[in-house]
């Protein structure tokens, strides 16, 4: 070819990408990869980019969908659901030009996020060298999403990849995420992927998109402040504290990849709002089920330790934030995992994740997998009544029976009348309830139990999981 006749076709070329006639390749979000897990027994979501109008098929096996890209060049299929078993499977997306997925799993999918509790890894946790070398599990999937703010709803972010579970893998993965997964997997004998989305010292608001905002009647201004951003990015910038910016680049662009459930580990960093952290739950689960599309899917969660917060920290502040936590398990499809006893008071990242994961995984196993003969959770106040100097609680979950954890009187019961002081209390074990009374108050109108942030109280159940703090009223 000539010089002349080379530069001609240089510049033809220039000029059919910057009109976009160009070809491009059928492309992938980050989710969507060999190792990756994909859920069981619901439609599978395939998506991705591809030329204006190109039609895209995507198979595994005889499992086929076909769809054609839109002006904007998005394309998304539906493949028929399957069953875990049978071992891994390869995923082929063809379009002008070809993708090949291996090692594709078929099983349960779980997203983990919240702050550093849940971003917590392996490595830092207790046992961390036994748990890391015994970490050969290769149907157990991780995908973990990079610290990505942004302003407006991100489609492409530069993820890691999809790994198998092995010790060379696992030490700086979330632990909760981990544990949980762990247990799941030697429960239910199927494969697990999990996806950790999370980053320390973040508040809640980031993680929620637009659609929980506008759930809540008092968050419906914070609704509008992100539009106002999102209309305007140029003049906004993104940080991990702004709202809905962590939802926007950590979150946005795993949707819908099909999962079973979440699990969030998440408060410290709201644990000013008290109980209004309540509502703040519901805009985050409200968003995230609206924009996955599957319904109301699990959402499980960690109520916050005991923690010693210091002096610019009122002592029934924490406290507050563990009865929002616990007023939300009136949403449906919810679950809390307590952690008064697996706690320490001077360190804000208590060590022992294993316990955590697994209470979480209770949660799933009884609620989500249907066994129905697990005790899932620690007592929790149903009721209380007066009777004459004394007042009996009553628990749901007692679950074979209360104990006292450390076979010492009960601890962190206090109680008062209509009017004065809260006072420490007496409190012994009757059957499935525990009657409280003290001698200074002779006509009681109210009960607190571990009602301090220091409270790491020693009443449980038979299975050994722990009540959770609440207060009667006032």
């Amino acid at each position: 070819m000539s010089r002349m006749g080379w530069c001609a076709s240089v510049m033809l070329a220039g000029l059919l990408a910057s009109s976009g006639v160009a070809r491009a390749d059928v492309q992938l979000p980050k989710v969507i990869a060999s190792n990756m897990v994909l859920q069981q027994k619901q439609a599978i979501p395939i998506w991705g980019t591809a030329d204006t109008g190109e039609e895209v098929t995507v198979s595994i096996g005889d499992n086929k969908a076909t769809a054609k890209a839109g002006a904007d060049g998005k394309w998304s299929v539906k493949l028929k659901e399957m069953t875990a078993g049978g071992g891994a499977v390869e995923v082929v997306i063809k379009g002008k030009n070809e993708i090949k997925l291996t090692n594709v799993l078929v099983g349960e999918v779980w997203v983990a996020s919240g702050q550093s509790n849940m971003e917590w890894s392996v490595q830092s946790s207790v046992n961390a060298k036994e748990e890391i070398a015994a970490a050969k599990y290769p149907n157990i999937r991780l995908f973990h999403v990079r610290k990505t703010p942004a302003v407006t709803p991100q489609e492409v972010v530069l993820d890691r990849d999809w790994s198998e579970c092995a010790p060379e893998t696992i030490g700086n993965f979330s632990a909760v995420a981990y544990f949980f997964g762990r247990h799941l997997h030697k429960e239910l004998n199927v494969p697990i992927g999990l996806i950790n989305t999370s980053w320390g010292g973040t508040a809640i608001e980031p993680w929620t998109p637009i659609a929980g905002f506008e759930s809540v009647e008092s968050l419906k201004d914070l609704a509008g402040y992100v539009k106002a951003q999102q209309a305007n990015p140029e003049a906004a910038k993104a940080g991990p504290g702004g709202p809905s910016h962590l939802y926007n680049g950590m979150v946005h662009h795993l949707v819908p990849f099909g999962i079973r459930g979440a699990i969030w580990y998440q408060g410290e960093s709201n644990r000013g709002q008290g109980v209004a952290y309540e509502q703040r739950m519901h805009a985050l689960i409200n968003g995230w089920r609206s924009v996955w599309g599957q319904g109301d899917f699990p959402f499980l969660y960690v109520q916050l330790a005991p923690y010693k917060y210091g002096p610019s920290d009122p002592q029934f502040l924490l406290p507050q934030i563990w009865e929002a936590q616990t007023k939300v398990l009136a949403m449906k499809n919810t679950g809390m995992a307590v952690t008064t006893d697996i706690t320490h008071l001077t360190d804000i990242h208590p060590k022992n994740k294993q316990d955590v994961g697994k209470r979480l995984a209770l949660w799933a196993l009884a609620k989500t997998y249907g066994k129905s003969d697990l005790v899932y959770s620690g007592p929790l106040y149903k009721s209380m009544k007066v009777e004459r100097s004394k007042v009996r609680i009553e628990f749901d979950h007692v679950g074979g029976g209360l104990k006292s954890r450390d076979d010492k009187p009960l601890s962190w019961f206090t109680i008062a009348g209509k009017e004065g002081d809260f006072v420490e209390a007496t409190a012994t074990i009757d059957g499935n309830s525990v009657v409280v009374s003290s001698d200074k108050v002779a006509e009681p109108a109210a009960v607190r139990f571990g009602w301090d942030q220091l409270a790491e109280p020693n009443l449980m159940n038979a299975a050994a999981l722990p009540a959770g703090p609440f207060r009667t009223s006032r």
